[in-house]
């Protein structure tokens, strides 16, 4: 079967891929190679039926959620019928929701306005362990995208996806609310130049704790100033020098990574 298919046409199965049966318990005996062949046709004439049934309504790719046997690989390879087999439940629902298709539990149901539609459908191999993975690009209602991350070990991994989980929630934090704090304890040093501020303007002995609330917010820009390699105190007096003409408007920090630009 092909690796890839363009322009595709899924119809989304939730029901057996198998010749029907009885809903009550059931006996058959067979006693002749005659009737054993009997048998085999009666099988490969509903396979080829359903088939016909899938391909009548412009579907080029079948996602099951259940299996199929050897009889009905061999028919779906004779007519060019890509499908793919056990796919869960809740990956069969996001699937149905993306390329905009509806979840057929029955093959009588099946129809042209059922079908979901993808730009292309592939297969992908990575890793050493040549594993197998199937890939639906540009669906019809594609609001999601999928990370891959790969690494030498699990504990690589884990890493990568705490630090994209963390990107993203700064990214939905952004689109939620669209301010943002600078960083390089510029803030820090907005809110102590401006706590000193009213500190000098006290006669009392509220000017004291008001002084040590200030030189605590000034422990977080020193200790980004002393883990960067930097000198603290020179570091941490010039930015409030500044930031007290006027300067950033509150948005100077220390250039931790020494660029230049604070």
């Amino acid at each position: 079967m092909p690796s890839q298919v363009q322009d595709a046409k899924l119809a989304i199965l939730t029901c057996a891929f198998e010749p029907p049966k009885p809903k009550t318990k059931h006996k058959l005996d067979i006693t002749s190679v005659e009737e054993f062949r009997e048998l085999q046709k009666y099988e490969q004439d509903k396979f080829a039926e359903m088939i016909a049934q899938i391909k009548d309504t412009g579907a080029n790719v079948v996602i099951c959620q259940w299996g199929f046997d050897d009889e009905a690989n061999h028919l779906l390879l004779t007519n060019n019928l890509p499908a793919v087999r056990w796919v869960g439940g809740p990956e069969i629902e996001l699937i149905a929701i993306a390329t905009n298709g509806r979840i057929v539990p029955r093959f009588e149901d099946l129809s042209a306005a059922k079908l979901g539609t993808a730009g292309t459908v592939r297969e992908k191999t990575f890793g050493t362990t040549r594993e197998k993975m199937l890939v639906i690009e540009d669906c019809a209602n594609s609001r999601a995208v999928t990370c891959f991350l790969r690494g030498s070990n699990k504990m690589i991994i884990d890493e990568a996806k705490r630090s994209l989980h963390d990107a993203l929630c700064v990214v939905r934090n952004l689109v939620v609310d669209n301010r943002i704090v600078y960083g390089g304890g510029a803030a820090e040093i907005a809110c102590s130049l401006a706590v000193e501020r009213e500190a000098v303007k006290e006669t009392g002995l509220e000017q004291y704790p008001m002084r040590a609330f200030a030189d605590a917010l000034d422990s977080v820009p020193m200790a980004l100033a002393e883990n960067s390699g930097l000198s603290p105190i020179e570091e941490v007096s010039e930015l409030k020098a500044r930031q007290g003409r006027g300067e950033g408007r509150g948005r100077l920090g220390v250039d931790c990574m020494q660029t230049g630009s604070n």
